[in-house]
């Protein structure tokens, strides 16, 4: 039973040894060996690899992947022009080189980024000084940010390279701080209201003008309808007198006797009417008295 045991205990130890001599590299990682404390091994390819069991050796893992870097602060920068404006950017860069970031950055990734966003944040107050904020929302913001990353690239590279490489840097927004931007606003909405009123006092005058000439066109409109109907008006008077004229000159008893009955028609058109009248004194009622007929005319 106690030879048992010592295999199995054996066995127990054999498989502990085992599993601290063995590691396994990720396709995504970089494996360090250390060997009291020095850099003994980088592993790049993925796989199975062997090592001395600790304290001799030990392993540890860094990210080779791409890596991206955001702008975490708000802190102002000025311009060229004195401007204080706010920036977000970020940075794409990876650990190419293992040995020289653990012995100039760090053991993990967090070193490497604390850093590079201290490069970089320098870099930008560097170039924005040198530009306006026109040139940093016009085109040439690709070559401030390609300014950036050279000389972000210079200060990785230097007499102790970090073992990074920059991928690329870019700005995601360019701001002026609040104070600003508030006073900003303000001006940019009485700059609207002033060309909103503007346009508004623009088209009233359209508007005054249009009516005005509208009511010119009416009015002569208008007149000119009134000296046509003038105009015809009279043709027509003038008419009706030739054709009276003419009746009365062919049978002037027939026509005085036919007006006659007009004058009635018209005069007692209702039977309401009342016309006080003194028919012996009055020539409306010689038609109707027989003292002037178209026969006894003829007679």
């Amino acid at each position: 039973m106690n030879r048992l045991g010592f295999i199995f205990s054996t066995l127990l130890v054999a498989l502990a040894l085992a599993s601290s001599m063995l590691f396994v590299v990720d396709q995504r990682q970089f494996g360090v060996v250390y060997a009291l404390g020095q850099i003994k091994e980088v592993i790049i390819e993925p796989g199975l690899n062997f090592k001395l069991p600790p304290p001799f050796q030990n392993v540890s893992y860094i990210d080779k992947r791409l890596l991206t870097l955001d702008s975490t602060d708000a802190e102002p920068m000025l311009t060229a022009e004195k401007q204080r404006v706010v920036i977000d950017w970020y940075v794409r860069w990876r650990i190419s080189e293992p040995s020289e970031y653990i012995r100039n950055v760090g053991t993990n990734e967090a070193a490497g980024a604390s850093q590079l966003n201290r490069v970089v944040r320098n870099a930008f107050q560097e170039e924005i000084n040198k530009r306006t904020v026109k040139e940093l929302l016009s085109l040439k913001r690709e070559a401030l940010m390609a300014d950036v990353k050279s000389e972000v690239l210079a200060q990785v590279r230097g007499a102790k390279p970090w073992g990074v490489d920059v991928i690329d840097v870019r700005i995601t927004r360019v701001d002026y701080v609040d104070a600003i931007t508030e006073s900003v606003y303000r001006r940019m909405e009485a700059e609207r209201k002033r060309v909103a009123n503007e346009l508004r006092s623009t088209g009233a005058a359209e508007g005054e003008k249009i009516r005005a000439d509208a009511d010119r066109q009416r009015e002569v409109t208008v007149a000119n309808a009134y000296r046509d109907a003038q105009k015809i008006k009279g043709e027509g008077d003038a008419e009706a007198s030739r054709i009276y004229a003419e009746a009365f000159g062919r049978d002037a008893q027939f026509a005085k006797f036919y007006r006659s009955l007009d004058a009635y028609r018209t005069s007692f058109g209702k039977k309401s009417d009342v016309m006080v009248v003194d028919p012996s004194s009055s020539e409306f009622f010689d038609a109707l008295r027989g003292n002037t007929s178209p026969a006894s005319s003829r007679k």
